[in-house]
């Protein structure tokens, strides 16, 4: 779809809110079905590439009320079979359609404490959205009643109300969790096992938190004012935080457990260890890791060239290598930096690309090049060591391998080479390895990822753990789930030694 101002958006929104005002309660399934889709306002490309302000701007209140009215009130709710955290989405959705922002946005806090955040970075189109009764009738998820889109919306509308309120914590109870790592799957044990009385301090490697919220998606998609705000709740809360303390150096995480006291301990340190390629030229300077890439840019605010000292390579012609949210998210942060050219390299086809379809398109709105069916096979160098070009190759699709994916093939003879100064290699990235050498007692698979039961328990007493550090490179809404299961046994263990 083509932009279209937010002044337009807005327009037809009122019009086709009054059109059906009146006749809510009566509305057929089959009126609902011709409600068309409210598009998400966005900044106008050509000006977003050039500043990191947020790219979407969210709905106004007619926006997000004719969204609403889209949905089915389905008998089987399937949606939220999609959602890790079941979030009641049906009944979130009805109060938005009858503008009760409030009590909607109260049905969200019952199973999840980020809705800001998930509404703006999950894949809803791979989960909740895909199982929308919509979606499944007109045969596009991308019609699908926009869930992501709403939840963010009565999020932000609590929040600009200043009506934010801080959850209930029990009595205090004498009983100490550790949370080791400040991710989502981090904050949200603390916020669950916290709300039951216990004592909670998060443990921070960093200077700042919230993990890969912080350091690994830029400002445009999810800014870091939302991220301080959900944090500063818990803090409220009573939530203690320790910073720059690097559990496995700073003190082992035996020693939590041993020497402090603590009665539970989660380890939440997700997935930082960046993969390459492996082809020759990797070295060379003018090569990062896509981890490295958005650290300096977003944690480290080497985009504040006036505010930050953060050194950040003056890249002209970029070259991306990923088809992820990972490979998008560089691509845009390189063209904000400055580059004149970005290309996103990826050896299958857009249909294949893991990344949302979202920031696909708003990539290519911004003038991101996309090279399919294509990959380095090695990266070229000056005499200086510094990175002049890429030979590439080309490829074919073959048969779908155990992803289900169509496998890339090469085509013979289809060398070619290209002109550039940078490459961001954004292929993923391997589970943290610091906690697994310093604790031999935690039993990890053969990727680093520490095994787990059902219940999120290790192989060690009162050690559990989740998120990337369990499921490598995951996403936002899945490391919650497994951090909900997670407080849920800190929290019956807990009991049960209180009792």
């Amino acid at each position: 779809m083509s932009y279209q101002s937010p002044d337009i958006l807005s327009a037809n929104a009122k019009k086709i809110l009054n059109d059906y005002i009146n006749n809510v309660d009566s509305l057929k399934a089959k009126d609902r079905l011709k409600i068309p889709p409210q598009e998400m306002p966005a900044q106008d490309p050509i000006i977003r590439g050039q500043n990191l302000e947020e790219v979407a701007i969210g709905y106004t209140m007619e926006e997000a009320r004719v969204e609403a009215l889209r949905c089915l009130e389905c008998v089987k709710q399937t949606c939220i079979d999609g959602c890790p955290v079941k979030i009641d989405i049906p009944r979130f959705i009805k109060h938005i359609a009858y503008g009760e922002f409030q009590q909607s946005v109260n049905v969200i806090k019952e199973a999840s404490l980020l809705p800001a955040i998930c509404g703006r970075v999950c894949p809803q189109e791979s989960q909740c959205q895909e199982n929308c009764k919509v979606g499944i009738a007109m045969k596009d998820v991308d019609k699908s009643v926009a869930i992501g889109r709403l939840e963010r919306f009565v999020a932000d509308w609590e929040r600009e109300q200043g009506t934010v309120k801080i959850p209930h914590v029990k009595s205090e109870t004498g009983k100490k969790v550790a949370i080791v790592g400040s991710g989502p799957a981090g904050l949200v044990v603390a916020a669950d096992v916290r709300r039951e009385g216990h004592e909670v301090t998060i443990f921070e490697a960093f200077h700042k938190l919230g993990g890969v919220m912080r350091y690994g998606i830029p400002e445009f998609r999810l800014p870091n004012s939302i991220v301080d705000e959900e944090i500063e709740t818990l803090i409220k809360m009573g939530v203690k935080i320790q910073k720059n303390y690097v559990v496995g150096r700073t003190r082992k995480l035996t020693d939590l457990i041993d020497k402090d006291g603590f009665d539970a301990v989660f380890v939440g340190t997700g997935a930082g260890l960046p993969l390459f390629m492996g082809i020759e030229g990797e070295n060379l300077v003018g090569v990062f890791s896509a981890n490295e890439y958005l650290t300096r840019a977003n944690l480290m605010r080497a985009f504040d060239k006036k505010g930050a000292d953060t050194p950040i390579y003056p890249s002209k012609i970029v070259a991306v290598l990923g088809g992820g949210n990972v490979a998008m998210d560089s691509a845009r942060m390189a063209l904000r930096l400055g580059a004149e050219k970005v290309y996103v390299i990826y050896r299958r086809t857009e249909v294949e690309m893991p990344a949302r379809k979202e920031e696909v398109l708003h990539a290519k709105e911004e003038g991101i090049e996309f090279h399919f069916l294509q990959n380095a096979k090695k990266i070229l160098g000056d005499e200086k060591g510094k990175v002049k070009g890429m030979e590439c190759l080309r490829y074919e699709l073959g048969e779908p391998d155990s992803s289900g994916r169509r496998r890339p093939v090469v085509v013979e003879g289809s060398e070619f080479t290209i002109e550039l100064d940078t490459v961001i290699v954004a292929i993923g990235n391997g589970s943290n390895p610091l906690i697994h050498q310093t604790t031999p007692e935690l039993q990890t698979n053969k990727w680093g990822n520490i095994i787990v039961d059902k219940n999120q328990k290790s192989s060690m007493d009162k050690v559990f753990a989740g998120g990337d550090i369990v499921l490598g490179a995951a996403t936002v809404i899945l490391a919650m789930g497994e951090g909900r299961k997670a407080a849920a046994a800190i929290n019956e263990m807990l009991a049960q030694k209180l009792a």
